[in-house]
């Protein structure tokens, strides 16, 4: 995988992906062109282990109509600014069981988000669940 980061004015910098895909990275305080490289950072974690998540409990033919995962980090005060604590919120729409959406975050977190694998050796990750059911308003 190959990545790279150009310096465009200000500050602002485009990086650049071996896909062709450009994300622009804003570090002024009010992040208007983009956002911070953390809050990417923070962004993709929530993107792997979606990927993670919806893969599993499709496999389990758990009925899932929705998933979004939230999260809260906090950070050093000082730089370099590191995150020292992570909180997940997965909210999960459909008449999945709590097993499952629990089995499948927890195959996420601990054995195919590499983001979260990366992430793990320096900052604690923790989680907590919700399940949304159906337009009938059974929940799991």
């Amino acid at each position: 995988m190959i990545a790279s980061a150009e310096w465009k004015q200000g500050a602002l910098y485009a990086g650049n992906t071996q896909s062709n895909h450009t994300v622009f990275f804003d570090t002024s305080a009010e992040h208007k062109a983009g956002p911070s490289p953390m809050e990417a950072v923070l962004a993709a974690l929530c993107g792997c282990t979606s990927v993670d998540v919806v893969s599993i409990l499709e496999k389990k033919r758990e009925p899932i109509t929705g998933l979004t995962v939230s999260a809260a980090a906090e950070q050093a005060p000082a730089p370099p600014r590191v995150f020292t604590q992570i909180h997940l919120t997965y909210r999960i729409e459909g008449n999945v069981t709590r097993k499952a959406a629990e089995d499948a975050v927890s195959l996420s977190k601990n054995k195919y988000c590499s983001v979260s694998k990366m992430l793990e050796h320096s900052v604690k990750i923790e989680y907590s669940i919700e399940i949304i059911g159906d337009s009938s308003g059974a929940a799991a």
